[in-house]
């Protein structure tokens, strides 16, 4: 219920934001990816401080702060009237997210039992879409009046539910390694860390790397293959619509499927093999359409666009497992600073790069579209490497003596145990 409250917040927002920004703040478009642009360098620049503030003051504590600071910021948005403000506010939300989603993510991991973590994601993961769906019908609402009043104040939507979530997040149960007093009739104890952190796990940072570049089955996904449609093919632009609806409804009821069975670091980088499978089968289908008319053309490309989700669904259950086995218990928050860093190295060039390897890159003696033949190269080599980078990780948590173990955490009261309807989607930029 959370993740699809969260997701329905943001997707009614997002649905307008171009509306929003271009006509109620008036900015060009350019300014609006700048302002993208800066904010994206912020949040590589804080995710490692968020991730180690967040073991300092515990996950729940700082999911709940980041929401309520949600609430204020998205409280400010119809005031924006300029291109300094706009920056600012994006800006304060990537720290903002950084620093919630640490905290949610963080607890995530804390409070569901080791065997329930991977599928406990996938049904949030499917959550998050029908949310971002229902987002979209009222965003798209919003957008039927043609009113610039009723876009101005649209993001007080998102304000409210952010708050409802922000209240409901501190009546959950404290997690194993929240940092708190433990009243008299509790036995919970902070965590001390064993062992050296995630900057001298060399395995964790290298396979972070690796796991940024395979997501960027994303950037095929969202940008390469429809511009690939729009101009090198002669599909209809209609086709767009059908194939990101496609996705949106695989990404619903296949998550929970593809996840299964996925218990230990074997199962895990099995899926992740599979999902380089499909991203090299993407490339290869999508090329082929350089060279075909019609319905043909517009079956491949779905098909490809198709197989994309295929490399998605598997990437997230390998991503899931990883997180939920590699991590230090004691350093949620300072492993996924660290992860979010080197993923954001493995995969931040991959819309230019891809881009122009697929629409411009085309070397004497090799057929039009061969560029994809290089970027299915790339996603083959990050499967590979991440293998051993994997178990690198692995055999450090093993030589620093860091295992998985179970905390007490008293018995929380029957008002801790009543967990209603709010927000457990990452708190991040509105407009990211």
């Amino acid at each position: 219920m959370q993740s699809l409250l969260f997701a329905t917040a943001q997707g009614t927002f997002l649905t307008g934001s171009a509306v929003f920004f271009t006509q109620v703040v008036g900015l060009r478009a350019a300014q609006v990816g700048l302002g993208l642009t800066i904010a994206g360098v912020v949040s590589f620049l804080v995710a490692y401080p968020a991730g180690k503030v967040t073991d300092r003051l515990g996950p729940k504590r700082m999911w709940a702060a980041g929401t309520f600071a949600t609430a204020a910021l998205l409280a400010a948005w119809p005031f924006i009237d300029s291109f300094t403000g706009y920056v600012a506010m994006v800006i304060g939300f990537e720290i903002i997210g950084n620093a919630g989603g640490a905290g949610r993510n963080a607890y995530i991991l804390d409070v569901m039992p080791e065997d329930e973590r991977v599928a406990t994601q996938a049904y949030m993961y499917s959550a998050l879409n029908v949310g971002f769906t229902l987002g979209a019908v009222f965003g798209g609402i919003a957008l039927a009046f043609d009113d610039l009043t009723v876009m101005r104040w649209l993001p007080l939507v998102t304000v409210a539910l952010s708050l409802v979530n922000a209240v409901a997040i501190v009546r959950l149960p404290r997690a194993a390694h929240d940092v708190a007093r433990p009243s008299p009739d509790e036995a919970a104890t902070p965590v001390e860390p064993v062992g050296r952190g995630p900057l001298h796990n060399l395995g964790w940072m290298l396979a972070s790397l690796f796991s940024g570049t395979m997501w960027t089955n994303q950037v095929l996904l969202n940008v390469v293959i429809p511009l690939w449609l729009v101009q090198s093919t002669d599909a209809p632009h209609w086709l767009l619509a059908w194939m990101f609806g496609t996705n949106t409804v695989l990404c619903i009821f296949l998550p929970a499927y593809t996840s299964r069975g996925i218990a230990t670091i074997t199962d895990a980088l099995r899926s992740a093999r599979i999902s380089g499978g499909f991203f090299v089968l993407a490339c290869l289908i999508t090329m082929a359409t350089h060279s075909t008319a019609g319905l043909v053309t517009m079956l491949l490309v779905w098909l490809g666009h198709v197989a994309v989700t295929g490399a998605e669904l598997y990437n997230s259950g390998a991503s899931w497992a990883f997180e939920a086995k590699l991590m230090d218990p004691a350093r949620r928050g300072e492993y996924g600073g660290v992860s979010e860093v080197f993923s954001t190295l493995g995969g931040r060039w991959a819309p230019a790069v891809y881009t122009f390897l697929a629409m411009s890159w085309h070397p004497s003696g090799l057929p039009a579209g061969s560029g994809w033949l290089v970027i299915a190269g790339i996603g083959a080599v990050a499967v590979i490497g991440l293998h051993p980078t994997v178990r690198m990780a692995e055999r450090f948590l093993e030589r620093e003596g860091i295992v998985e173990g179970e905390v007490p955490i008293g018995e929380p009261d029957l008002a801790d145990m009543e967990i209603t309807p709010s927000l457990t989607g990452d708190t991040g930029s509105p407009v990211a």
